[in-house]
């Protein structure tokens, strides 16, 4: 597998995993992404400002997608907990991680993170934040088996509450 930057030829593809996400979580009764959140535009958005990513598998197909950033998350600067670093030490942001439903179980998530990691050791940045919903298990779950530490609660600018977390690398 490889992660390689998004390009607009890209967005069908990455629209249909958003969608095949959306079903899932609405299949396990979690309301994270059932309001037309993310949206065309804003994949578009985070193509624009070279944040999008897609995975390609061996084959050279796109099997699912991610936002990979290294720039100051605004919902993050309050949290209802503590983060593990300091908010003025520079860290990777993890979001809109998403897998193709036919390409569920390939470990694509955890490749992701891992990939992640090594990309943010390169640049000397040692921390990688995320937040997620807290009906979202089977995420939280990963998170913790890949080290990640619990560290509060933050509020999207919807005011929805998402659960987040810290790895110091």
């Amino acid at each position: 597998m490889k992660l390689v930057r998004s390009t607009l030829s890209d967005v069908p593809i990455i629209m249909s995993f958003i969608h095949d996400a959306q079903v899932y979580l609405a299949s396990l009764k979690i309301d994270q992404w059932q309001d037309g959140y993310p949206n065309k535009e804003k994949i578009e958005l985070d193509i624009s400002n070279n944040d999008s990513y897609v995975v390609i598998d061996d084959n050279e197909t796109i099997i699912g997608t991610t936002v990979f950033t290294t720039k100051k998350e605004r919902a993050y600067k309050s949290i209802q907990g503590e983060w593990m670093t300091n908010e003025n030490v520079e860290y990777g942001v993890i979001h809109r991680l998403a897998v193709g439903e036919k390409y569920r179980k390939l470990g694509l998530a955890r490749f992701v993170f891992k990939e992640c990691h090594k990309r943010l050791n390169t640049q000397n940045i040692g921390s990688l934040r995320i937040d997620t919903h807290e009906g979202n298990k089977g995420m939280q779950h990963l998170l913790k088996d890949l080290g990640y530490t619990y560290c509060g609660i933050i509020l999207l600018e919807s005011g929805d509450e998402r659960l987040a977390f810290e790895k110091v690398l």
